[in-house]
């Protein structure tokens, strides 16, 4: 999801050969200047130090604060982080699980088609700090999930042709994870592995017409279509962020699909009245790097 600025200053003088003392003349300075004159040269060359540094010092936090606003983008911008002031949430420290013997990872050159060859639930993203599970979902040993219960978010008429869709295109299994925030997002991830990166595509259950439950109309994020443009955010290609049209009933849902191979990633997010964007940019971002 350092700046230090220090002023040092040196003084220097001029020495002779060892043990001679250099030679004055009567009412003069050191250096060869009548007294009169050299007497106020040490509080005039003060003052003028004094100055030099002041400016120095300004300058330098002048180009501190600009460094720092170029090097630091605003944190809104910036999904993969979690900070109190823009709604994100704080994960667990996120790890690629480890692959069998020989397996290739997701995307190497000798595995182009994107095959995971990780348990599927090692890859399914972690619930935030402070969370609790959500009771609805139900969830079976190593995090399964039935394909009729993913089916219950998408309304009934869709079902069907969706499930003799999964029986066609080789749908191997679906893994998932809810939990509540204390914001009142309710969120649910699950994870669906098919026998080919091809076969993932065919997946209709991301869209427009995504046919959620009790959702008249989908429609594109605008602002991940605006961080996409103004960041170089990871996954962005891949996923799909959209978001219930207004007006919509008593809560709002959100979406966001990543497609990684032979797996489709899918997140929902409702809250009662509006649900927040940023939340779902941040898990959409989050999931995407431990599927690539």
């Amino acid at each position: 999801m350092t700046e230090q600025t220090t002023t040092t200053a040196a003084t220097g003088g001029t020495s002779g050969a060892a043990g001679a003392t250099p030679e004055t003349a009567p009412g003069t300075a050191p250096d060869g200047i009548p007294e009169a004159v050299a007497a106020p040269a040490p509080r005039r060359a003060l003052r003028a130090v004094l100055r030099w540094t002041a400016a120095v010092l300004a300058f330098a936090a002048a180009g501190t604060g600009a460094a720092y606003g170029l090097l630091q983008p605003e944190r809104t911008d910036i999904p993969g982080l979690a900070t109190r002031t823009d709604g994100r949430w704080t994960y667990p420290a996120l790890a690629k699980p480890t692959l069998p013997p020989g397996a290739a990872l997701p995307f190497a050159e000798d595995n182009a088609d994107g095959i995971h060859y990780a348990g599927l639930t090692q890859l399914l993203l972690p619930a935030p700090l402070g969370s609790s599970p959500d009771p609805a979902l139900k969830v079976e040993k190593d995090s399964v999930v039935a394909v009729d219960t993913f089916l219950e978010e998408y309304e009934g008429t869709a079902r069907q042709k969706m499930k003799q869709g999964f029986t066609d295109n080789g749908l191997r299994g679906i893994v998932g994870r809810g939990w509540t925030t204390p914001d009142g997002v309710r969120t649910r991830v699950y994870l669906l592995r098919f026998h080919a990166s091809g076969l993932a595509d065919t997946f209709k259950g991301c869209g427009a017409e995504m046919n959620l439950i009790g959702v008249n109309r989908m429609e594109t994020d605008g602002l991940w279509r605006k961080a996409r443009l103004s960041q170089d955010v990871p996954v962005a290609e891949e996923a799909k962020v959209l978001e219930e049209s207004v007006p919509f009933g008593d809560e709002q849902i959100r979406a966001g699909c990543i497609g990684a191979g032979d797996i489709q990633a899918v997140i929902l997010q409702s809250r009662r009245g509006a649900t927040p964007a940023i939340p779902l940019h941040q898990a959409v971002v989050l999931q995407g790097q431990l599927l690539h």
